[in-house]
């Protein structure tokens, strides 16, 4: 698909803040020099630097999205001015694509909502919806076919290729969501030493419709040291893991917003096949 590239007043500074923030998220870059911990407390609630074993657990869990690929999902992104961006789809971990249908609301009154296309739509308060496909080096849109109920794999299937409206990624909540998304699977683990000596650590546990998740904070940028403040100079990325290494959610706090981006996996989707006109080329 070809990419259009966006240039809305987005500095490079910016976005390399982001790419370097989605790598930490995917491979655990490590701050060399650093012991793993090994002793740790038995308090299960306080925040402490993972254990071999639960690094171990988190290190899987990118390998685990990757071998149950396609994978269903879906994605809340808070775009600021009250404006909420919801995708549900399913990505393919072995071939890096994803398709879904996303739907946007907004709180009346709200000014210049941030949209997932550039092209102008309703204003705050209506609900834009459409079809997305997204891959690594960008996203595309379309609308959805009027009286198709099917699945968003489906009816994307029905879109020729130049149905879809194509651009590169941008910093914005959504996009960043998207971009963190698609790099989350990966056919090996992750060095689970590595993590540890990164800074990941273990926040207090939660529960996601009835049973128990550990939750950990990602790797800190290289170089980054712990410091006073109400999330300690922790990774803005949360995972929330299984007692086999299985990821259910990742949220991510993005600067300037309340309200973090979340992405949810709900296990593997076997009716899936991603389509191929969104990419033909030809």
């Amino acid at each position: 698909m070809a990419r259009k590239r966006k240039t809305g007043g987005r500095t490079p500074r910016r976005t390399r803040r982001l790419r370097t923030l989605i790598a930490l998220a995917v491979c655990g870059a490590a701050a060399g020099g650093l012991a793993a911990y090994r002793t740790l407390s038995d308090d299960s609630t306080a925040e402490r630097p993972v254990t071999m074993e639960e690094a171990s657990r988190l290190a899987l869990s990118r390998l685990n999205l990757y071998q149950a690929s396609p994978v269903a999902i879906s994605l809340t992104a808070t775009e600021g001015g009250g404006v909420v961006v919801r995708v549900e789809g399913v990505v393919d971990y072995r071939t890096r694509r994803a398709v879904g249908s996303y739907q946007v609301t907004g709180a009346a009154g709200a000014s210049e909502p941030a949209r997932p296309s550039e092209a102008s739509g309703p204003a705050a308060g209506q609900l834009d919806r459409g079809l997305i496909v997204w891959d690594t080096g960008g996203l595309g849109l379309a609308p959805a076919p009027e009286g198709d109920t099917g699945p968003p794999w489906q009816r994307a299937e029905h879109i020729p290729r130049s149905g879809w409206s194509a651009r590169s990624y941008t910093t914005d909540p959504l996009d960043a969501g998207l971009q963190l998304l698609i790099e989350l699977g990966a056919d090996r683990p992750d060095n689970p030493l590595l993590l540890a000596q990164s800074g990941a650590r273990r926040l207090e546990p939660g529960r996601i419709d009835g049973r128990d998740y550990d939750r950990f904070a990602g790797p800190r940028a290289q170089g980054a040291t712990p410091r006073a403040g109400s999330d300690g100079g922790r990774s803005p990325l949360t995972y929330w893991v299984d007692g086999d290494g299985g990821l259910r959610r990742v949220t991510m706090r993005m600067p300037g917003l309340g309200t973090p981006t979340t992405v949810e996996f709900s296990g593997r989707d076997g009716r899936a096949k991603l389509p191929e006109a969104p990419w033909k080329t030809g």
